[in-house]
């Protein structure tokens, strides 16, 4: 029977493994603890478990609940001072939505913030009313801040929106691509028709601005716009609608 020796010291080998173990075990909201979190509106009731395989309950960002998510830390970015937290789960909804899967992650360092590879489908309430979006959904969408302004926005939004506007049904949504404008990142979502469109801006702070253009092509629809509320431009029939989130 062949033997081997260990050439590492007992008290060596006993001290790797206590800080493996404490690695390991390491309480998720410790480490939660350790970022600022409130730069990324993002916040939960309770976070559970390990760094690596943890829980938050009830989470939400500003006034969107996600509902319970699992979650833990990547190890790899904490080296260069970045929290990158992987999260999954099922959105809250309400009855008449089905739960829609959520997969992605939020980053936090000392000077940026954002989230990566989010791919989800997100009950939007009464955030932008009067606005009829119920719903965000997010395709691999990536967007950083960094020092308050945006610095890099990628991937597919669609807006989904419940009843119509005037007599205008947008039942089938509005999408386009995410992309930085002068520090804000900017949705631009249009219809499949292409003659409805949201400008919708979203800063760090939480501020947003969301423009809704419609270029109606009977009278009586761009009177009940006026009526409205929206103001006939160049390009179309516009109301603005500003707020927090």
């Amino acid at each position: 029977m062949s033997r081997f020796r260990l050439r590492t010291p007992p008290v060596a080998l006993f001290g790797a493994v206590f800080v493996l173990a404490l690695l390991v075990l390491l309480p998720l909201r410790l480490v939660l603890g350790w970022f600022d979190l409130d730069q990324s509106h993002f916040a939960a009731r309770e976070a559970t478990g390990s760094v690596w395989f943890g829980g938050l309950r009830e989470a939400r960002v500003g006034p969107i609940a996600l509902g319970d998510l699992s979650a833990r830390v990547s190890p790899w970015p904490l080296a260069v001072g970045r929290a990158r937290i992987d999260v999954a789960g099922q959105s809250t909804t309400d009855s008449s939505t089905a739960a829609r899967a959520i997969r992605g992650a939020i980053s936090v360092s000392r000077h940026a913030v954002g989230i990566d590879d989010m791919t989800a489908g997100l009950p939007a309430g009464n955030v932008f009313a009067p606005l009829p979006v119920t719903g965000i959904d997010l395709d691999d969408v990536s967007v950083r801040y960094r020092d308050g302004n945006c610095e890099t926005a990628e991937g597919r939004v669609k807006a989904v929106l419940s009843g119509d506007i005037a007599g205008i049904a947008l039942g089938q949504g509005l999408s386009g691509t995410a992309r930085c404008d002068a520090g804000a990142v900017l949705l631009p979502l249009v219809s499949q028709a292409g003659t409805e469109r949201i400008d919708l801006r979203l800063w760090q702070n939480g501020r947003f601005s969301a423009q809704l253009t419609v270029r109606p092509t009977d009278p009586t629809v761009a009177q009940n716009l006026e009526l409205g509320g929206f103001r006939p431009t160049a390009k179309g029939h516009l109301l603005t609608i500003d707020g927090n989130l």
